[in-house]
């Protein structure tokens, strides 16, 4: 298949770019505007594979992303770009506005225009795959799992904007017969990851001798999914999945921040201890909450397990233990980060 993804520089795109070149016989086009979170150099290991393109294109760009479909030709689309940090959704939501909203439907217009230009095989086997968040359903309390079939309830700017994004790729679903498949996700964790993210804020703020910082007490649970796992579910729905259909995808790994952030300090005592021997969770510090922090979220993936069979690969530690040790093992790809604008600041304070 020849695909194309949207934000394949960015987190999650980049390791399923990277799965799909290395693992598939398919073509893969990768469009990313780089905004701060794209980062070419993710994919630097690729860039002489002859089945990988990259463009750098805003989504937002009706005329480009156009040019796109009529010269790429795309079986399948997997569209991952978004802005995607809930605290500079506090800050600057018109971002996310633009980019989330306007941008999916820019290429939902580029998706049905080009759609509609295919007979035969071609017409059957296109594919569009809107990727999402668990964080459209909201909160829940101390028991329960977000399923299809729970109800929206987005509290932040961003997860507003993810819940927009995915009325609209489904709404073009049923009025214009685009073969539209959506899945929303947990928290993503593992290579590549902006640290702007909770996991890569810990590791970097531990290394560097900085206080950790938790939210309120971090009593806030999440279920977090191991990014590799994240790329291979998303290759099993679109080539396996029913159009028309959402399928939720989770780690079956719940934890509190705090116990999260002690864990990724216990990784580091093993895999790098500090030169005073102390613990690294000495470190912790606990500062004010953000405005409208959801509590909980806790994913019930048995469909994606029933009906195609995909599962997460890691467990409760393996995959953290990985995510720690590759941070260790990739300084110059996150000291490039944090020489340049970012700096590990916190944002996301307004209320």
């Amino acid at each position: 298949m020849k695909i194309l993804i949207t934000g394949g520089a960015g987190f999650i795109g980049s390791n399923l770019v990277r799965l799909l070149v290395t693992t598939t016989e398919h073509t893969i086009l990768n469009v990313d505007k780089l905004t701060y979170a794209g980062n070419p150099h993710s994919l630097n290991d690729l860039a002489e594979n002859s089945r990988y393109q990259f463009s750098q294109t805003d989504i937002c760009d009706t005329a480009a992303i156009t040019k796109l479909f009529t010269d790429f030709q795309p079986d399948w689309v997997m569209h991952l770009a978004a802005e995607s940090h809930v605290d500079r959704s506090i800050d600057g939501p018109s971002e996310f506005i633009q980019t989330n909203i306007l941008g999916t439907f820019t290429l939902l217009q580029a998706a049905r225009a080009h759609y509609e230009s295919l007979d035969g095989i071609a017409h059957d086997q296109f594919r569009f795959l809107h990727v999402s968040t668990d964080e459209v359903y909201g909160s829940l309390g101390e028991t329960g799992l977000f399923n299809e079939e729970t109800p929206y309830d987005p509290h932040s700017p961003y997860s507003a904007s993810k819940a927009s994004s995915d009325h609209l790729a489904r709404a073009w679903a049923d009025t214009y017969k685009l073969p539209v498949l959506v899945t929303n996700c947990s928290n993503n964790y593992g290579p590549y990851q902006f640290p702007e993210k909770l996991i890569p804020v810990v590791i970097l703020k531990a290394l560097r001798g900085d206080p950790i910082p938790v939210y309120g007490k971090g009593e806030n649970i999440r279920d977090w999914l191991y990014v590799g796992d994240h790329a291979e579910a998303l290759h099993t729905v679109i080539a396996n999945g029913k159009v028309g259909e959402t399928y939720n995808i989770g780690g079956n790994n719940e934890r509190r921040n705090i116990d999260l952030v002690r864990l990724l300090c216990t990784l580091l005592d093993d895999l790098k201890p500090r030169e005073d021997g102390k613990p690294y969770a000495d470190q912790i510090t606990f500062v004010t909450d953000r405005p409208g922090h959801d509590l909980r979220y806790a994913i019930d993936a048995t469909k994606i397990k029933r009906e195609l069979g995909w599962e997460p690969k890691q467990d409760h530690s393996s995959g953290f233990r990985k995510t720690v040790q590759w941070y260790l093992d990739n300084q110059t790809w996150w000291q490039a980060i944090l020489d340049g604008s970012y700096q590990l600041d916190r944002i996301g304070t307004k209320s």
